[in-house]
C-alpha cells in the first residue's frame, strides 16, 4: 500500500513540474488566434496591423507570466469567442461539442436496427 501511495506521489510531482515548468509557445498561440482582419487565417499567417499588434499583445502578456490558458481567455473575453480556434466547452457552445457524437451515436443505432430487421427476415 505505501508503494502505490509512492508511486502516486512521484507521478504526481512530475506531473505538476511539467506543467510548471512547461514554457509558453508563442508560435503555437499564434497559430490557434484567428485573424479578425483577414477572415480565415491565423495571426501567424496574417501581415495585418491588427494581427501584428495581437502578437505584441501576445509577447507582453507572455512576460507578465501568463500561461497559454490565460492568454487564451484573455483573448476571447476581449474579441469573444470566435478569435480562438479552438474555443473552450461553455454553455453557449454546448451544443456544437456533443451534437456530432449524438448524430453518429444515432446513426450507429440506425444501422444496428436494419441489421437486425434484415437478420429477422432471413
Amino acid at each position: 500500500m505505501k508503494r502505490k501511495f509512492l508511486i502516486f506521489c512521484l507521478i504526481l510531482f512530475f506531473k505538476i513540474s511539467n506543467v510548471l515548468g512547461k514554457p509558453v509557445d508563442q508560435s503555437q498561440i499564434h497559430k490557434n488566434l484567428r485573424c479578425l482582419v483577414c477572415q480565415g487565417q491565423s495571426i501567424s499567417d496574417s501581415n495585418s496591423d491588427f494581427a501584428q499588434t495581437i502578437k505584441l499583445v501576445i509577447k507582453d502578456l507572455v512576460k507578465q507570466g501568463k500561461s497559454e490558458a490565460e492568454i487564451y481567455a484573455f483573448m476571447a473575453d476581449k474579441y469573444g469567442d470566435w478569435i480562438v480556434y479552438k474555443p473552450q466547452l461553455n454553455k453557449q457552445n454546448l451544443v456544437l461539442w456533443v451534437l456530432p457524437y449524438i448524430v453518429f451515436l444515432g446513426g450507429g443505432l440506425i444501422i444496428l436496427y436494419f441489421i437486425r430487421e434484415k437478420r429477422k427476415k432471413t
